[in-house]
């Protein structure tokens, strides 16, 4: 049997999220406090106790949601499963960061810096209001490609994301997302929904918070993960840390193909996937991919004491 780590991405947090993790793990704690520390705030206050719409701010969910997957990963590190028990290492979106440091690529004070650092230029990159992403259910990537490519016109319109086989998510110009949205009901989508986004992520629009990235990425210390990390971008494995910070700015701009890199792991002989942190929408995505793959969801104490069991 071969084994996966997953990391969620943003639209997973929740308020008090990792909160019982770090009661009952010394080390799950330490995630938080050096959070807080590498920030300069108390981050893990929002996350425990603040307000939803504060934490659902991008610059405060990325290194949040982050801190909740680290810290699930060292409890089941005190319970004696570690990262020799998986076999491929993975994250939707801002989930790659995490899954960067869950290898030793970066530290965690690093991810964290870097998050807030890539929240804040994907929010800034585009003026609220002229943005807009939209998930397509009911039709594959290739047609969703198309129609945002139609849609587009001298604006920008792009797939974004390319979650399972049925759900697509598109990003762009705000028009040009409306356009879409209504010629993909006209070729037999299911729904076509508007997403309560800040930015249009993973489009070229958000071409100037690569360049933040860029810059930012250029100043930290990128090692070797213990573990090959299966990319968005390219949705294969890789481990060269050079190509890694390369890929973490293409992905500004560049679609998730989670579909394909969960088909990647499945050919390479994955079976088990376990998400680690918030929530559980990757194992949903996950059972539509890869038919009979098992997963779990790692995020309480609950959680990690039925992995050990198992």
């Amino acid at each position: 049997m071969s084994r996966a780590f997953v990391f969620p991405g943003q639209g997973a947090q929740t308020i008090g999220m990792g909160k019982t993790l770090a009661e009952a793990y010394p080390a799950a704690k330490a995630v938080f406090d050096e959070v807080d520390e590498a920030l300069g705030e108390s981050l893990s206050a929002l996350i425990w106790g603040g307000d939803i719409a504060e934490l659902t701010l991008t610059q405060n969910a990325q290194p949040a949601l982050m801190a909740t997957s680290i810290a699930a990963l060292r409890a089941l590190e005190a319970e004696g499963i570690g990262m020799d028990h998986c076999d491929f290492v993975a994250g939707h979106s801002l989930g790659e960061y995490s899954a960067l440091c869950a290898a030793g690529a970066l530290t965690v004070a690093d991810a964290a810096r870097l998050l807030r650092t890539r929240g804040l230029a994907m929010q800034e990159a585009v003026p609220v209001g002229v943005g807009a992403m939209a998930a397509i259910l009911g039709l594959d990537f290739e047609a969703v490609t198309a129609i945002a490519a139609e849609a587009a016109g001298d604006e920008v319109c792009q797939a974004a994301n390319d979650n399972d086989p049925a759900q697509v998510v598109i990003s762009g110009n705000k028009d040009a997302v409306e356009r879409a949205m209504v010629l993909a009901k006209e070729r037999g989508a299911k729904r076509a929904l508007p997403l309560p986004v800040s930015a249009p992520f993973h489009c070229a629009l958000m071409q100037p918070a690569a360049a933040v990235m860029a810059e930012a990425l250029a100043g930290v210390v990128i090692s070797r993960p213990v573990v090959p990390i299966v990319v968005n971008v390219r949705a294969e494995a890789v481990e060269e840390p050079s190509r890694i910070r390369d890929l973490l700015v293409a992905q500004v701009t560049g679609a998730v193909r989670w579909r394909e890199s969960v088909q990647w792991m499945e050919r390479a002989g994955v079976t088990e996937y376990w998400e680690i942190g918030a929530g559980k929408a990757l194992s949903g995505m996950i059972k539509r991919i890869a038919t009979g793959a098992a997963t779990r969801a790692i995020g309480s104490p609950e959680d990690v004491l039925a992995a050990k069991a198992d």
